[in-house]
């Protein structure tokens, strides 16, 4: 990498605005994904929902590689902890959900670019509102490898 390229800002130094507005679509389809988790969080959703990892394993996760991801839910293609709560949709394990789920939308691929933070901002009302958030706390949640 050169010198120049290497100290140069990335274009969201000035910060970011985002606020949850808590409406599902960042779990939703129609488009599929994977939603990765680890084994510390795979013990926290079992707890969670008070079954064994080994449950949690068969019943909602599958394998990719090495890998664990979330289920998604046919044909929606929802995360299959999204649901419906009198009537508005809602993660099922919110409070201990992947560590992906957590740094959304500051992830790599909403910010290589302007135009692809305002794609994301095309499904998710929260991106463009709200709080600004610092390029520290940007950096923050772009690198967390845990939240634990």
């Amino acid at each position: 990498m050169s010198e120049n390229k290497k100290n140069k800002l990335p274009w969201y130094a000035c910060g970011l605005h985002f606020e949850c507005t808590g409406c599902g679509k960042c779990c939703s389809g129609p488009d599929e994904g994977y939603i990765w988790v680890t084994a510390p969080e795979i013990e926290m959703i079992a707890n969670k929902l008070k079954m064994t990892s080994q449950e949690i394993e068969f019943a909602f996760l599958l394998k990719i590689g090495s890998r664990k991801t979330i289920r998604e839910a046919r044909p929606s293609n929802d995360c299959i902890f999204l649901q419906k709560v009198n009537g508005e949709k809602r993660c099922r394990i919110y409070d201990v959900r992947p560590n992906q789920c957590r740094t959304w939308p500051f992830w790599n691929s909403n910010l290589d670019i302007p135009d692809d933070w305002n794609e994301a901002g095309k499904k998710c009302a929260g991106i463009n509102r709200g709080k600004c958030h610092s390029f520290d706390e940007i950096e923050k949640q772009r690198t967390q490898q845990r939240w634990w």
